[in-house]
């Protein structure tokens, strides 16, 4: 049924990824006027006047898939192993989206200005770790309702 624990935590999957979508996820401030940003869809680097944006639409697309799997994953209520398999789907592409997160802010952005200062995640940062939670919580009660049903049809 969809109103089942694991749909709460699959929509919250979903509803942390649109905050990943819709907020920056790191900032990174420096002396003489110089901010780096990453978003879902860029990486800005602004100098005074003047900004380098490099284009992160792969973290954008991600977050999508794992948005729409997610969904997706809600109204097939009826088939928990694919549920599982869904869930293990999700795990990855959200692995996968926390690996370039990462990557962008530890090594490409580092080099912007000030090595040292790694700079600050934001509330989208937050909102992919809560996902990462959200689907690893929501494979557990899909897994105890297989295992319910498993048991239940044993005892038949």
């Amino acid at each position: 049924m969809i109103q089942r624990v694991q749909s709460i935590f699959l929509f919250l999957i979903a509803v942390s990824m649109g905050v990943l979508l819709s907020t920056p996820i790191w900032e990174k401030s420096g002396l003489n006027n110089e901010t780096a940003q990453l978003t879902a869809l860029r990486l800005t680097h602004t100098q005074g006047t003047s900004s380098v944006i490099t284009p992160t639409y792969y973290l954008a697309i991600l977050a999508v898939l794992v948005l729409g799997i997610s969904i997706f994953t809600i109204f097939k209520f009826r088939n928990r192993l694919l549920q599982m398999g869904m869930c293990a789907v999700n795990a990855i592409l959200l692995t996968a989206t926390m690996g370039v997160v990462l990557y962008l802010t530890l090594y490409k952005a580092k080099e912007f200005f000030n090595p040292t200062d790694q700079g600050n995640f934001t509330f989208g940062f937050y909102a992919l770790v809560a996902a990462l939670i959200f689907n690893m919580l929501a494979n557990r009660f899909i897994r105890r309702d297989e295992k319910l049903v498993q048991e239940s049809n044993r005892l038949r």
